[in-house]
Parts: C-alpha cells; structure tokens; sequence
C-alpha cells in the first residue's frame, strides 16, 4: 500500500498576487514559486502575514488578485491538506475514527485499512482505540499528522505544526513528518531556525520588503541537528532573520 503514488506531486506557482487587508495592502504583486515534491520552509516576523499567505493558497482567503495554481497549470482546489499547531482531535472519537474524519464529514464510509496502515506508520496501532485525552502530545500530533495523510492529497500545508511540542518529541515528530511526507509538496510555517535547516529543501523569508530565498542546504532531510551544514545554515539563516525585522 503507497500514500505517494506514481506521479510526482505539483508544486504551487503564484503569479502577481496582491492581498488587501483592510485599508493595508499586505501582499503587492508577490510571485512565487514552491517547488513539487519538496518541503519549503516560509519564515518571517510574527504578524507579517505568513499564514495568510498560506491561507490564500489553500483558497480560505480570497486574493485581492493575482494568479494561483499547481506547477502544472490546473487549479489546487482539492489537492490541499492541512496540518496546523493544534491538532484538533475530536475527544469524543477514537484515535483510528480521527484519522478517519474526513470520510465522516463527506458521509462516506471509512477506508479502515488506509487508517491502520497510517497508524502504523506513526507508531499509533496499538492506540487506534484509545480517546486523544489518553494520549501525549507528541501523540496526539501523530494522529494529526496521520489524519493529514489520511485525505491523500498530494500538497500539505503546515501551520507551525510542532511548535508547541518538548523539545525532544518535536526532534522525533520532525523526523516523522520528514519520512511521511517525502513524496508530497509541503509549505511550512515556521519560526525555528533549526526546524527549517532540518526539514526543507528550500527557505523563504517573508519581510515587509518581500520574499528572499535563501541558500539551500545539501543532502536530504531530515538532516542531523549536528551536521556542522545545519548548524552553519542556521545561524546564517538567524542573522537574515534579524536583518529583516530591522528592515521591515
């Protein structure tokens, strides 16, 4: 059983985007290009507008205009999953019926086989019955991130998904999610420097002057917290960080 598929995922292309809010024009004729089958790192300054950016692309905010879609010209609308910072589990339900969830709101019935081998994947099979308050945190975001999965779509959206994990599980989950989701297209907000060297294979900081790309790291993630490359790139990628809020 596969959750990747045999095509290579699309990437995201925006083209000319301008995003008003209220009288301020957040976003004037951003373009960017997300590149398929990757993870990209988005950073910046609280409150510049990283996840209204992500909330643009995943179609919950109008754009005042500009153009929004898959590397391969079709339209993203139900292609899209997302993963934020709280996982939301229903506590009412069970582990297994949480991953489960979007076959319930479309009333379909559960593909059970499809949870279980996900459940397995992220080490939660034996608590496919249990109830989210039984479980940790790093637990509870397994089963976000199997939910994620679940719906089988090949972009993911992360929303600061392991911010509020101990250091430890964040260190584990990061490294899940890495595995999981190598075949997929993965935009994630994030505000630790550390996180985005581990995980991406592209950075973009957001500041009041625009996008910058930086450097990208060599090998594959998720690299080794030690590797004198990641340690190197995040360090740098902190002092771009300081010079953009000073800028901004």
């Amino acid at each position: 059983m596969s959750d990747s598929g045999a095509l290579l995922p699309p990437g995201i292309s925006i083209r000319d985007l301008c995003v008003d809010f209220a009288a301020h024009r957040l976003f004037d004729r951003l373009s960017l290009e997300i590149l398929p089958a990757s993870f990209t790192a988005l950073l910046g300054a609280s409150g510049i507008g990283k996840s209204t950016l992500m909330r643009v692309i995943a179609g919950l905010t109008p754009p005042t205009s500009g153009v929004i879609s898959g590397s391969d010209g079709l339209p993203l609308a139900g292609r899209i999953a997302w993963m934020g910072q709280q996982d939301l589990l229903y506590p009412w339900l069970s582990v297994e019926q949480n991953v489960c969830l979007a076959s319930r709101l479309k009333g379909e019935k559960p593909d059970r086989l499809w949870a279980q081998h996900l459940l397995k994947r992220v080490g939660l099979h034996r608590h496919a019955t249990a109830r989210p308050a039984t479980l940790s945190g790093g637990m509870r975001q397994r089963a976000a991130l199997a939910r994620t999965l679940y719906a089988r779509k090949p972009i993911v959206l992360m929303d600061e998904p392991f911010s509020a994990l101990d250091a430890l599980t964040r260190h584990q989950i990061q490294t899940l999610a890495a595995e999981v989701l190598a075949h997929h297209t993965v935009l994630l907000i994030t505000h630790d420097a550390a996180e985005a060297c581990r995980l991406s294979h592209q950075m973009l900081i957001l500041s009041a002057s625009g996008l910058e790309s930086c450097q990208p790291l060599p090998g594959q993630p998720p690299r080794a917290p030690n590797d004198i490359g990641v340690i190197e790139s995040q360090a740098a990628l902190l002092q771009k960080l300081s010079l953009s809020e000073v800028a901004g």
